[in-house]
């Protein structure tokens, strides 16, 4: 049995064109492959632990991940089109919501239209059972990334499935650790624990803050997993060394920018400071100036909340009065 997932996995449907694929993946699709790496990484996670596969925000977001690993910057797809369309490789199997057969294939361009009409999909049973398997899993990961990938990048894929799996970890530990003094936990001279560094803090703070703002509060989900708000340090990690969710807020890019060019800070009340330099001449700050004095908002543990120690740094060395 796992010859013939092997040699289906080497086999997908997949489009091909020079004019529309790239030469790293073979001038074909890398939909697909993209979607059953995702799922491998996050079984290896635990976040799938039986044979269902729900189009949740991981998946999302673990697919975009590798897509933006080797496609070229700008380009942009959806999780949608290999969601629906392996069905054609006989080992997917999706499960429609009342209304909807599973043997249609519907005209389906996003993940908002593949929740309406799937719960999810299953695998063949013998599949998952090799997923499930940390040795077969990765032929099967091979079989994909020799398969669809040119060899330049191949390393690439292996390396970036290491990441997302151990970022997952880190994650977890950092939200585990929250309340402890320090956070050195990876070190920053070594380019793969950055990647698993950086990775980790965003999936953990973008989390705690459910994709929303703690400064202005815009929460932006699209339903391809994309986010508006970023993943910021209250004291930057060259000089804190400091992972830790207190050392942390989510935020949108205009608030990201306010913040590390200190134009706006929080203060001791955890209200909304905003600097008198955002009202120069010329400057048209908008909605800013409505934010001050405005409550920020905060996880709803308070064990996470911004450290005051850290927020006090903020006002001190960035914030313009």
């Amino acid at each position: 049995m796992l010859q013939e997932y092997l040699k289906a996995f080497s086999s997908l449907r997949t489009d091909r064109g020079r004019h529309r694929y790239p030469a790293v993946t073979n001038y074909r699709a890398p939909h697909k492959p993209f979607l059953l790496l995702s799922i491998m990484d996050l079984i290896s996670q635990g976040l799938i632990d039986k044979n269902f596969i729900e189009p949740s925000f991981d998946l999302v977001d673990t697919w975009n991940i590798y897509y933006a690993t080797i496609m070229p910057p700008g380009s942009t797809t959806s999780m949608a089109y290999p969601f629906s369309r392996l069905k054609s490789d006989g080992f997917w199997r999706r499960i429609p919501r009342p209304g909807y057969d599973a043997e249609t294939e519907y005209n389906i361009k996003s993940m908002n239209r593949i929740r309406k009409v799937y719960f999810g999909a299953k695998l063949d049973e013998e599949l998952f059972q090799f997923l499930c398997n940390p040795e077969t899993r990765e032929l099967l990961r091979l079989a994909l990334i020799q398969t669809y990938f040119a060899k330049p990048v191949q390393s690439l894929l292996l390396e970036q499935g290491k990441v997302n799996i151990e970022a997952y970890q880190y994650s977890r530990q950092l939200m585990e650790k929250a309340g402890e003094k320090g956070g050195n936990w990876a070190a920053p001279d070594e380019p793969q624990k950055n990647k698993v560094r950086d990775q980790g803090f965003r999936k953990a703070i973008v989390t705690i803050y459910e994709h929303r703002c703690a400064i202005c509060g815009i929460r932006m989900l699209t339903p391809d997993g994309h986010t508006v708000v970023e993943a910021a340090h209250v004291r930057p990690w060259n000089q804190s060394h400091d992972d830790r969710p207190t050392n942390g807020m989510a935020l949108c890019r205009l608030c990201h920018w306010s913040f590390d060019e200190g134009l706006m800070s929080v203060g001791k009340e955890y209200e909304v400071l905003v600097s008198r330099r955002v009202q120069v001449e010329r400057n048209l700050p908008g909605h800013i100036l409505t934010l001050r004095d405005r409550a920020i908002f905060t996880p709803m543990d308070e064990g996470l909340r911004p450290d005051q120690e850290n927020l006090q740094w903020h006002r001190r060395s960035c914030f313009k009065i």
